[in-house]
């Protein structure tokens, strides 16, 4: 499949080939902070985001599962208890920031043995055919150039029988939330941002990042194409995020 010279960084339009450089600053501008904002821009509500996606993963013991653009490692903590002594999670994101501010929490939380670091683009897994049961990715893939080529390579990474579960950013759908959402994102975030982070930009990209990312359905059909089946997603408070979960067969 042929791709576009520009994409979109937010509202701005940009090279193609720019756009993983402006993401890396973004992250690796905000990953100190990065936990703590998340606390602060949904009071917690992450937490619980991040709780049903990993129960819609139906991660089991001993199995091998890959939280993609896993940043400061939040699925990891969660998927480790599940997959036990005998399985893996590989913990994997383009930023080394982030990746790093992952390992780090991780190691002071005593995860060793079942646990890997990988630094790695999403849209190129450097991963054999098959060799995941579950890939997970939280809140990256409207980071991603060129999504269908990373919904792909997930889709090869994956045994037979294996799921994706992606829980993203999406389009709020509850009557009379979208304005109030907006007046949020657009005015509170990147004000919030300053105050933290020291950095007003990243969140104003964070903002408009998610209303250029697909929308539910629109998901949900780039799924299908890549090969997954059984497609279905799950909107959550009101449809501000949604949980996508495909399998290979």
């Amino acid at each position: 499949m042929e791709h576009p010279e520009t994409t979109h960084f937010g509202y701005q339009k940009v090279a193609a080939e720019e756009k993983a450089r402006k993401v890396a600053g973004v992250f690796d501008s905000v990953a100190g902070k990065y936990d703590l904002m998340n606390d602060l821009m949904s009071l917690g509500v992450h937490r619980w985001w991040k709780r049903f996606a990993v129960r819609l993963s139906g991660v089991r013991a001993g199995e091998r599962v890959l939280d993609l653009a896993g940043g400061t490692g939040d699925l990891t903590s969660r998927l480790l208890p599940l997959v036990g002594p005998k399985g893996r999670v590989v913990l994997s994101d383009i930023n080394a920031s982030m990746l790093a501010e992952g390992r780090r929490r991780l190691v002071d939380e005593g995860a060793v043995g079942n646990v890997a670091y990988v630094q790695a683009d999403a849209e190129w897994l450097p991963f054999p055919r098959g060799t995941f049961d579950c890939i997970t990715m939280a809140f990256g893939l409207r980071n991603v150039t060129y999504k269908e080529r990373a919904l792909a390579a997930m889709h090869a990474a994956l045994k037979p029988g294996g799921r994706a579960v992606i829980l993203e950013f999406s389009h709020p759908n509850a009557p009379g939330l979208k304005p109030a959402y907006d007046l949020y994102s657009f005015s509170v975030l990147p004000v919030l941002g300053k105050l933290v982070a020291g950095d007003a930009d990243s969140y104003r990209y964070l903002a408009e990042s998610i209303r250029m990312h697909p929308d539910q359905d629109t998901l949900l059909g780039m799924m299908e194409s890549a090969g997954f089946e059984r497609c279905q997603y799950y909107n959550l408070t009101g449809g501000i995020v949604a949980v996508h979960r495909g399998y290979k067969f």
